[in-house]
């Protein structure tokens, strides 16, 4: 802006020393001196309540709130993002986006999560979210949102719901241009691998006695001391799953839910020799096995 302090209606050259002077010439420029201080006033006024301060100016407190007003042009170095870990662990909780555009939730039962405060459309906003799962079988469910895009391929999801197979630290990702209306997730925890040359799935895992098999992982072997037992749960249309029999000391019996070589219900593999193992795929509701040397279903 252009200031109006205007330093050049004051007359520096009086009163001239020496002689007498008029009064008017002293009421002249002390109305200058007064109308000048009073522009300075409102502009110093002006400019500590829109700009952008590094520190507190003395006496007020740092409040440097845009209220939506644009900045382009940009270089920005050494640049953050508020994170916030919200104390709620169970049932229906609100993720203000307005709070930090990175905020961690660790449960301690089911919840069911919302956003608020989301960007005006079409204004873009985005925000990462961690959840640190505290058991097996905790579900995660995404409400308030009309759509919720980016659901395929995310593991245990059925709807806007996700049940979790097993504890650990998950991360998603969500974006909106339309005031939190549609909103489309990310994964973040799929390999960044995936889909190269060669093809790399999931992780694999040591599938111990008496175990839930990971829904997280392709892959489970397993090494038997006696004989054992374990579970498959239900998985999501598409999903693979491979197990195999690393070292024989006991047969291995998995107890397969929503088995696609029954009618209904469950049905059971057994692993009975080293090398043994099976490739199945959750197909319409239901694992069938698509490959398999040396197994015995039932």
């Amino acid at each position: 802006m252009t200031s109006q302090i205007n330093p050049n209606n004051i007359d520096a050259s009086y009163p001239v020393a020496g002689q007498p002077n008029n009064t008017q010439g002293f009421r002249d420029n002390f109305t200058a001196t007064q109308t000048n201080f009073q522009y300075a006033e409102n502009e110093i006024n002006d400019l500590q309540n829109k700009a952008v301060l590094k520190a507190a100016l003395t006496g007020t407190t740092l409040d440097n709130n845009m209220n939506d007003a644009l900045i382009y042009a940009a270089k920005i170095q050494d640049f953050s993002a508020t994170s916030v870990a919200i104390t709620a662990t169970a049932g229906s909780i609100a993720v203000n986006y307005s709070a930090g555009h990175y905020q961690s939730i660790s449960t301690s039962g089911n919840i069911n999560i919302s956003f608020s405060n989301f960007p005006i459309a079409p204004s873009f906003g985005y925000i990462k979210l961690q959840l640190v799962i505290d058991a097996p079988g905790r579900t995660v469910t995404f409400s308030g949102m009309s759509q919720l895009y980016g659901t395929t391929g995310v593991q245990g999801i059925v709807g806007n719901t996700i049940t979790f197979a097993s504890a650990g630290t998950y991360e998603f990702a969500f974006q909106t241009n339309t005031n939190g209306s549609t909103v489309t997730m990310f994964d973040l925890n799929r390999p960044l691998r995936l889909y190269t040359n060669p093809l790399l799935l999931a992780s694999s895992e040591d599938l111990a006695a008496s175990a839930a098999a990971s829904l997280a992982t392709t892959a489970s072997y397993f090494s038997t001391s006696a004989a054992e037992t374990a579970t498959l749960a239900a998985g999501t249309n598409g999903q693979i799953k491979t197990f195999m029999m690393a070292a024989d000391s006991g047969d291995m019996v998995i107890t397969v839910t929503n088995a696609g070589w029954k009618t209904s219900g469950t049905g059971t593999i057994t692993f009975d020799a080293i090398g043994d193992g099976c490739t199945l795929q959750y197909i319409n509701n239901k694992w069938y096995c698509v490959g398999n040397n040396g197994c015995a279903f039932a």
